[in-house]
């Protein structure tokens, strides 16, 4: 499948750059990342990187756009065509962290490209981050924690009753403010 930006010849197009949310996940990450680190949906992988550079920590960074895990291996992360935690062993990763597709999108709006991909979180914006809970568990090692970037746009509450069906408990790392929104990383553990 060719996508639009790519027939254009327009490469760094189709991967998701480093943003004010990126930097929020990537400061919550490296004061709370341990062990082995997952960062699912990558896109360029910077902050993958950050987590590398700073804690010196092994990262692996996933995208189901290949664009962004050529990026991240540029930048000397470990870059996989993943769906998710998909193909993932169980208990592989003490750390995964998350900077999901959030936007709210009509269906009837949205374009069938890798940027509208790595942005459009579904009607509700919680279209990745239902299956993402249902199954980060099964990746996660004992003592393992998850660092999660909810946007106020996605319904901050129904995120909440999601993360706590999926038997994590949480709290805010960090969180800021925006004009039309408020970003939070939120660190879960499985709920004892």
């Amino acid at each position: 499948m060719t996508d639009l930006t790519e027939r254009r010849g327009l490469d760094d197009a189709v991967v998701y750059q480093p943003a004010e949310d990126s930097g929020l996940l990537a400061e919550a990450a490296v004061a709370e990342a341990h062990g082995r680190v997952l960062e699912v949906g990558t896109g360029s992988g910077w902050v993958a990187e950050q987590i590398a550079e700073k804690r010196g920590l092994e990262v692996v960074g996933s995208d189901r756009n290949p664009h962004a895990a050529r990026q991240a291996r540029e930048r000397g992360i470990e870059g996989v065509v993943a769906d998710l935690c998909g193909p993932f062993r169980t208990a592989a990763f003490d750390t995964v962290c998350f900077n999901p597709p959030y936007l709210p999108t009509d269906p009837d709006n949205e374009w069938d490209d890798w940027m509208e991909r790595a942005l459009s979180g579904g009607e509700s914006g919680r279209e990745l981050i239902e299956p993402f809970l249902a199954d980060v568990g099964r990746v996660l090692a004992p003592g393992g924690v998850v660092l999660l970037l909810v946007s106020s746009l996605t319904g901050y509450d129904e995120v909440l009753a999601l993360i706590e069906a999926a038997g994590f408990d949480h709290e805010v790392v960090v969180e800021e403010s925006f004009p039309f929104e408020t970003l939070s990383v939120l660190r879960l553990e499985r709920a004892e």
